[in-house]
């Protein structure tokens, strides 16, 4: 299992908010901290730390007016880093071979690959036309509804039909490098982790990044013991360099 920094971009600004309040009304969130550096800033940090595989997340719509000033932060951190980040936000195949040319290891994709809540294979068959499943990480981020984890989509405002399951990861498999899952109730929220999801990454076959609520040592080493040392995760509004309390070096000491 590895840990997987992060890189979020709301209003063209580098924050940590709480996901669940993300509206593209306004581009309001509850932001939890932002910050006063760029995002080429931290994408040097994770390199410095030699800790490949972390996410870029581009939180504005295309529509947005913030849009460019998020897109061209997104892109500083990608040249910062080459090969060392991935990029999600707004990834379709019309755009996807030009974020892996400026740098981007894969692109992460949600809202395009879905159709009236549904997953359309057909728009993910296009997806991979476009990059090929190797440079493709799906985001499965979800809420607890209805008895089970649904996913979410447009920047987790609307919950689809869809469930995280074993058979979803099945489905999903051959046509991805691995999967991004942000337990969207916990996320920004500080408030444990989301241990019922964890045992559901666990049996992914293909790499799993778990994100939500880490508040403490504690909680990645409950990571490691629940996912069964297969789930590798990120840490958001914890780590010290958004505020927080936990620091790099000790959280790479818990895995290793």
């Amino acid at each position: 299992m590895s840990f997987r920094p992060c890189i979020d971009i709301h209003n063209g600004k580098v924050k940590q908010i709480v996901g669940s309040t993300l509206n593209d009304a306004g581009d309001s969130a509850v932001e939890n901290y932002v910050s006063d550096r760029d995002a080429a800033y931290f994408a040097g940090l994770y390199k410095e730390y030699d800790l490949p595989g972390g996410h870029v997340i581009i939180l504005n719509s295309k529509d947005s007016e913030y849009y460019g000033a998020s897109r061209s932060q997104a892109i500083s951190a990608l040249h910062a880093y080459p090969g060392g980040l991935m990029i999600g936000g707004g990834i379709g195949p019309e755009n996807a071979p030009e974020f892996l040319a400026e740098g981007a290891s894969h692109v992460i994709v949600t809202s395009y690959i879905f159709e009236e809540g549904r997953i359309s294979y057909d728009k993910i068959e296009k997806l991979v036309a476009s990059v090929g499943a190797d440079r493709i990480v799906i985001d499965l981020s979800c809420t607890y509804t209805d008895g089970a984890y649904h996913v979410t989509t447009n920047r987790w405002q609307t919950v689809s039909d869809e469930t995280v399951d074993e058979a979803l990861f099945d489905r999903l498999g051959g046509y991805c490098d691995g999967f991004l899952v942000h337990a969207v109730d916990s996320e920004g929220r500080s408030s444990g982790v989301d241990g019922d999801l964890i045992r559901i990454l666990a049996k992914a076959k293909q790499e799993v990044c778990y994100a939500g609520g880490i508040s403490s040592y504690d909680d990645i080493r409950r990571i490691v013991d629940i996912g069964s040392g297969k789930v590798d995760f990120t840490v958001g509004s914890r780590l010290d360099i958004f505020g927080g309390s936990l620091g790099i070096e000790e959280i790479i000491r818990c895995i290793r």
